[in-house]
């Protein structure tokens, strides 16, 4: 039941960012471009988003388990650092020069298109290298890793 209901909500959420334009990596530049020719109907899926989110979350802090799953994960609040700022800098300038994100970038992939591919293959590749050097510095691989291993990436 849980890969019908993650294939279902995958399903839903990749329908919401082509219906809302989210895709278009030429609808989301206009939408960044405060400075221009700016469109602002991004920010209303945003507001709606942000909204489902906060009610959805609300919800799930009364129930005990979830409809679909065996536990409900909330996170909690995170200490912003070093790691975090140069992330969501790195995701904002990424998002900001070509108008993708990784979920509309997946989606878009659905329509093609050469960019779409080397941006998907880009951001794979970001991941691959970050998840090495993540285990390079966990000393996951080298000498005494199983014990890092077994206490989790840094951080946490």
């Amino acid at each position: 039941m849980n890969l019908v209901t993650a294939f279902l909500a995958g399903l839903l959420f990749g329908g919401g960012l082509i219906l809302s334009g989210m895709s278009n990596p030429a609808k989301v530049l206009a939408f960044l471009d405060v400075a221009g020719q700016w469109d602002p109907s991004l920010l209303f899926v945003m507001l709606g988003a942000v909204l489902v989110a906060a009610v959805a979350f609300r919800v799930a802090r009364t129930r005990v388990r979830p409809l679909f799953g065996s536990a409900i994960h909330v996170p909690g609040a995170g200490r912003i650092d070093v790691p975090l700022v140069l992330g969501s800098v790195t995701f904002g300038v990424g998002w900001g020069l070509v108008g993708y994100c990784p979920g509309p970038a997946l989606t878009a992939l659905a329509v093609g298109g050469r960019s779409t591919l080397l941006f998907v293959a880009a951001m794979v590749a970001g991941m691959a290298i970050f998840e090495t050097v993540e285990r390079i510095r966990a000393g996951i691989g080298t000498h005494g890793g199983a014990a890092h291993a077994a206490a989790g990436p840094p951080g946490d």
